[in-house]
């Protein structure tokens, strides 16, 4: 059983439900909560990734803690009913700590793809650096996308025997849906592009306000294209409409299906974002990123040149920007860095452990290739503070 329910968990799951989909070792079933309601549907559909059980958990503007009651009751409901050999979460978000523990209550193993990502601060990134520490401690299967990620799971107790490096599967996603080739790209001009997602909660209010003004003072230069697709969240686009609406150089558009986003970011020079998954994207395509938070679980890309944290501060956004599109030799050093984030074969090592430790037979599933590590290994993190 796969469970997932935003955007980024369809991304990065896509590819380990549709091996187990093509394989006759396996018999996925997609469980989704639909945390992400508008955006989900139309996303697995793209993906290929039909979903075998729907949740309607969403309420408008509800708190954390009702959001978890309802999604631990619905998905133990479908966990005591379909009784999977595994059950399968991804990343950080509420669906996935409440996925595995609707497993754990049922005494259902737990894999997580993604594992052992940490910042070290409990309540930044919010509420996600808690939920993966939990679903760290109910875990079966660590599947971390890199070494210093397998290198906190180990400092905090975990089992090297159960602890996989395999890359990140957003990587082999990422180069599927290009391949593919239907995605179009929402930048209309000739002028430098630089492509903008904000979404997370302890950036929101006036830290995002003051970003939208950074983000205008940008575009001002008059050589700069800026393309911002609007998260759904009420509170981003109060924050963030009021000062983008209306400017001859800022796109904002909707949502991008994830087609059209990945054509998208393969078409800018610059990425500026708070995302975490975009961290992981951009050094395979080359793109620069400027992660616009106080802290990152992803300090792979900050040490391999690809990214640069430089926090919520308005004036040092802008700054760093402004150095990137005029200092030509800084930008080709991010843009040539490389990404330290897997190959594109993270879905193989994935789906090869868990038919080995299931009993089946070796020869019915392709090897996986050894992962080339490039980033240091242990435990560490990054952060302005």
């Amino acid at each position: 059983m796969l469970v997932l329910g935003t955007r980024p968990e369809a991304i990065k799951l896509a590819p380990v439900a549709r091996a187990m989909a093509a394989s006759p070792l396996f018999e996925p079933i997609v469980v989704s909560t639909g945390q992400h309601r508008e955006m989900l549907q139309q996303m697995l559909e793209l993906l290929r990734v039909p979903a075998s059980v729907e949740l309607d958990v969403m309420r408008d503007r509800q708190e954390l803690s009702k959001l978890t009651a309802r999604l631990v009751d619905g998905l133990g409901d479908v966990v005591r009913a379909e009784r999977p050999d595994v059950v399968i979460v991804q990343g950080d978000t509420t669906t996935a700590l409440t996925g595995a523990l609707a497993a754990f209550y049922e005494h259902i193993p737990v894999a997580h793809v993604e594992a052992g990502l940490r910042t070290g601060v409990l309540d930044n990134p919010f509420p996600e650096e808690l939920n993966r520490r939990l679903i760290g401690r109910t875990a079966r299967w660590h599947f971390a996308p890199t070494s210093r990620a397998a290198g906190h799971l180990k400092a905090e107790g975990v089992p090297d025997a159960e602890v996989f490096v395999t890359g990140n599967t957003v990587i082999d996603n990422l180069l599927w849906v290009l391949q593919e080739g239907t995605g179009r790209d929402h930048f209309s001009t000739g002028l430098r592009r630089v492509l903008v997602t904000l979404h997370r909660r302890e950036n929101q209010g006036d830290k995002m306000r003051a970003m939208g003004t950074a983000l205008r003072r940008l575009a001002d230069r008059g050589d700069v294209e800026i393309v911002l697709p609007l998260h759904k969240s009420p509170a981003v686009r109060e924050a963030l409409l009021p000062e983008l609406t209306g400017h001859a150089h800022i796109h904002v558009v909707e949502p991008l299906d994830y087609v059209d986003f990945s054509a998208t970011l393969a078409g800018c020079d610059l990425v500026m974002t708070d995302s975490g998954g975009i961290q992981e994207e951009a050094p395979s395509l080359g793109k620069p990123a400027l992660v616009l938070r106080t802290t990152t679980e992803r300090p792979e890309a900050v040490e391999a040149g690809a990214a640069r944290l430089v926090g919520t501060e308005p004036q040092v956004i802008l700054d760093a920007a402004m150095h990137l599109l005029d200092d030509a030799a800084a930008y080709e050093r991010m843009a040539k860095a490389g990404n330290p984030f897997g190959d594109g074969h993270a879905t193989d090592r994935i789906v090869a452990q868990l038919a080995e430790d299931f009993g089946a037979d070796a020869d019915a599933t392709p090897a996986p290739r050894p992962l080339v590590v490039t980033q240091p290994d242990g435990p560490g993190s990054y952060s302005t503070a």
